[in-house]
């Protein structure tokens, strides 16, 4: 291994570079200069680099195996989100085992293990590839990591997001939905004639709050229950105006085997004049437990424990596509806060596994 000084100048370059979601927040710099950064930094290492310039820009770093031997893919998203209510967001400040900064923790260091284990492998004369996706928009709609998708393959994947040095086997999906509750617009002193649909939509929420209880009756041994919340409500124009309509954002969360909603939906509205569309779903992410990605990182770990994670992350992206997949990152604090920091000992730490992965699975 190199020296442990690589991890801490690799993440702190990573932290002084924004890279602001643009579609999160208006005006963010985006991916363009980090993913420049990367392009060059492993250049620079003697690893092969690709570009992908779809919506955002992404890059793809191969440390080329001899032949015949099986692929690793390691995977981190190149951006991240606002910096409101932060000082000095991307000044990394290094305080004992502490990195300090705007995506110190989410995810720029596990970033780096993979960067820098990547260039280890380099070395090792194995037979099958090391590959890092640096990817886009992972904190939005996860655009780089499908682009990547569409024309890298590989044997096993890890992704680096922070994990506090567990292996995270499963992790909740999400569906955005949204039901509009029809009535009839009026002058408020015809009630003869107005249709109130915020009234209306009251059964549509009762039965939200029925849902989510009848969910809590099935839980998932490592996520707990899935759940249905309201998110967001909007109805009427004006005091003097019967509302033509009500609208109701819902987020699902959804546990691994679960799958179409709709009747779930259908029921919300039963007996409503009302409709529905679904704006976004995310598929819950599970591997077994028996994988071999996951014995190899157990072991060079360790044995790290095996948990859940309630969030949703790129690799339900990869396990999709048929790559066996798991997360294995640092310890730190701070996702989407004001004060963010990552363990600089457990980075290099990720880095050492990662590496060991890769000799055993690739050679």
């Amino acid at each position: 291994m190199r020296s442990a000084m690589d991890a801490m100048e690799l993440v702190g370059a990573l932290v002084a570079i924004d890279s602001v979601n643009p579609s999160l927040v208006e005006g963010g710099a985006g991916e363009g200069e980090i993913a420049a950064f990367v392009a060059s930094w492993a250049t620079a290492a003697g690893l092969e680099v690709q570009r992908f310039e779809g919506a955002r820009p992404s890059v793809v770093v191969r440390a080329p195996g001899s032949g015949g031997g099986r692929s690793l893919l390691l995977c981190g998203h190149l951006d991240t989100v606002g910096v409101e209510g932060m000082t000095d967001p991307f000044v990394p400040r290094v305080d004992g085992d502490r990195l300090f900064g705007r995506g110190a923790y989410d995810m720029k260091a596990g970033l780096a293990a993979c960067l820098l284990a990547c260039r280890e492998a380099l070395g090792h004369r194995l037979r099958g590839d090391v590959i890092v996706a640096a990817v886009a928009d992972e904190e939005h709609a996860s655009l780089g990591v499908q682009e990547v998708l569409a024309s890298v393959r590989a044997d096993a994947a890890i992704v680096t997001e922070p994990t506090h040095g567990e292996i995270v086997v499963a992790h909740k999906g999400f569906v955005w939905s949204e039901l509009t509750v029809h009535g009839r617009a009026a002058h408020g002193s015809r009630p003869d004639l107005g249709v109130d649909a915020i009234v209306a939509a009251a059964p549509v929420l009762t039965r939200l709050g029925e849902l989510d209880a009848a969910l809590g009756t099935a839980t998932h041994p490592l996520l707990g229950r899935g759940s249905v919340h309201a998110s967001l409500i909007s109805g009427g124009d004006e005091l003097s105006t019967y509302p033509a309509r009500c609208v109701l954002s819902l987020e699902r969360r959804t546990l691994p085997g679960e799958t179409s909603l709709d009747a779930e939906i259908a029921g919300l509205l039963a007996g409503v004049d009302g409709s529905s569309r679904t704006l976004l779903v995310r598929e819950p992410f599970a591997v077994s437990p028996d994988a071999e990605i996951v014995s190899l990182v157990r072991a060079a770990s360790g044995g790290a424990p095996l948990v859940g994670a309630p969030y949703w992350t790129d690799a339900a992206f990869i396990a999709a596509a048929g790559i066996p997949t798991l997360l294995y990152g640092p310890g730190g604090e701070g996702a989407h806060a004001v004060e963010e920091w990552v363990s600089l000992a457990d980075t290099e730490a990720v880095t050492r596994v990662l590496v060991d992965v890769a000799a055993k699975l690739c050679a």
